[in-house]
């Protein structure tokens, strides 16, 4: 059961990773920072994309439309930093017998 929970905290931590990874690089391309037009920018880019988008996808649903600002990636991190927290703090004490 040890390694079920330490390996949720490892996808929730490569999540956090992607996440942060994603908004630093929609930063650097909103700015003109990076070249696009570089093949191996633009497949980063394009794997970050395929990687957080499903996890963006049904917040977007439910915030409304902010113009310019994406608040779907802070939404995401909170929302995995309290499952993380809950799996942490009361799901694997009671399955340890804590």
């Amino acid at each position: 059961m040890l390694a079920v929970i330490a390996t949720l905290n490892f996808i929730i931590n490569i999540a956090w990773f992607l996440i942060i990874a994603s908004a630093i690089f929609s930063w650097l391309y909103a700015f003109n920072v990076i070249n696009v037009n570089n093949q191996a920018i633009n497949m980063i880019g394009r794997s970050l994309y395929q990687l957080t988008e499903p996890l963006y996808r049904p917040i977007r649903r439910i915030l409304p439309d902010m113009g310019g600002v994406d608040l779907s990636p802070l939404v995401v991190l909170v929302i995995l930093y309290f499952i993380q927290m809950l799996l942490n703090t009361t799901i694997a004490p009671a399955l340890l017998g804590m």
